[in-house]
């Protein structure tokens, strides 16, 4: 964490706090796009065209208009938006998840009024004598807080994350409200059942809301890296912390993707321990932070540390899914197509009524994913496509009306993460042995 901005915040904006007016602000947004896909379908009418309703709800322009709305509202509708950025084209067009990636860059923040008046609900109407300073314009806003720095009375310079209100009130009827979005008709098979994944979003963003249970994840993550000099975790504030504030101490840091220009040993040493990192949460730990968003990663002002953030999407990982995942590991490096196929159903990424052919596809879509973890030697990301192959693969699997099954979340949250860390590695142009990192952890 930095107290001078990485890149400029939006503009100040306030956050709608009430039941009432999130659902009015997103009835807004359903009904814009709704307009713009009328305008667009009758202008391609008069050039001749009939194009389909997905075509005209998934539109860039459609895509613009969401991304925009979710970011005003943030709160679990602007996180969703986050997910749905990460999907691998299972049920958006590359297009729109493209522009919906707009919602991993800063929101907007809430005015300083609006923020005067949660932290003297939270922290009572004296709370500016707890302080020598307080920044009032935050360095950093998402989509369920945003960070400011102060100083406490004694010199100790802290973080201090505010939550947006409502927020976590709000959690239940945003997801519910944006799934309505998603149901349009076309948008999704009309036999596809998307309440599991609704119900373990709901449940996952009520975890990240809890700010409580984050200063808890802080410490047990530092407890699993205490002897790991790679990476630093800040420590919680307890005496500061409450349920919508949290208090941790300040790190000097700068953006992960400020290694992107460095020198090419920092980087691929940055970028082998996050994916050893994300391996050890998987196989040893049996719990993951599962954002990858890049702004959750910065590094020490020289380069040679990596300060994690954001411990609010944790999440457990149970010993047989570990145990699974390792069978599963162990198939794809042999490359062997019926281990996969056996091991992957037993995760759920299909069931024994799904076609043969969508059985093949996701089988091998997992095989050509598991290509730099069977290289020998380092893994050039920075002249890798297989993000936008897999992405292909995925939108045209996707586009298939008669798949209907939908994998279970743990898998979901966790291709997120593996995603997102692939992407970072190919912004950072690093070069990593992927196969030395998952040796150890071979069945």
């Amino acid at each position: 964490m930095n107290s001078t901005l990485d890149r400029p915040l939006p503009r100040f904006s306030a956050v709608p706090s009430s039941r009432p007016g999130r659902l009015l602000r997103l009835g807004g947004i359903a009904a814009g796009i709704a307009g713009g896909a009328v305008t667009d379908g009758l202008r391609q009418l008069a050039q001749g065209r009939r194009p389909g309703l997905p075509e005209l709800l998934l539109a860039p322009a459609q895509a613009m208009r969401l991304a925009s709305g979710l970011a005003g509202l943030r709160g679990a509708a602007m996180k969703l938006g986050q997910m749905l950025s990460l999907d691998p084209g299972l049920v958006l067009p590359k297009e729109a998840a493209a522009l919906l990636a707009q919602l991993q860059e800063a929101a907007p923040p809430m005015p300083p009024p609006q923020l005067e008046r949660v932290l003297a609900r939270v922290w009572g109407t004296g709370w500016r004598a707890r302080f020598k300073s307080f920044e009032m314009r935050p360095f950093a806003a998402a989509s369920i807080g945003q960070v400011h720095h102060a100083e406490t009375l004694d010199g100790q310079r802290l973080a201090i994350k505010v939550q947006y209100p409502g927020v976590r009130a709000s959690i239940d009827s945003d997801v519910d409200n944006i799934a309505t979005l998603l149901r349009l008709p076309g948008l999704l098979p009309r036999e596809m059942d998307i309440s599991p994944l609704l119900s373990a979003a709901k449940a996952q963003l009520h975890a990240e809301a809890d700010y409580a249970a984050e200063a808890a994840q802080l410490r047990a993550f530092s407890d699993f890296l205490r002897d790991d000099p790679r990476f630093i975790v800040p420590a919680p504030v307890t005496a500061l912390s409450t349920p919508e504030v949290l208090a941790m101490e300040f790190v000097d840091s700068r953006p992960i993707a400020s290694l992107a220009t460095a020198e090419p040993s920092p980087r691929d040493a940055a970028m082998t321990a996050l994916i050893d990192l994300t391996l050890r949460e998987l196989f040893v730990f049996g719990t993951m932070q599962t954002d990858p968003n890049p702004g959750n990663f910065r590094v020490t002002p020289d380069g040679g540390r990596i300060v994690l953030l954001d411990f609010g999407a944790v999440r457990p990982i149970a010993p047989e899914l570990q145990a699974s995942f390792r069978a599963l590991l162990a198939a794809g490096l042999d490359a062997d197509h019926q281990a996969s196929r056996a091991a992957m159903q037993t995760i759920g990424y299909f069931d024994a009524a799904t076609a043969p052919r969508h059985q093949d596809a996701i089988v091998d879509m997992f095989l050509r994913a598991m290509a730099p973890l069977r290289q020998r030697g380092p893994c050039d990301f920075a002249h890798h496509d297989l993000l936008a192959e897999l992405r292909d693969r995925g939108l045209a699997l996707g586009l298939d009306r008669d798949l209907t099954h939908v994998p279970p979340a743990s898998t979901l949250f966790l291709h997120r993460k593996i995603g997102g860390l692939y992407l970072l590695a190919t912004q950072l142009r690093a070069k990593v042995d992927c196969a030395a990192c998952v040796a150890p952890y071979r069945a």
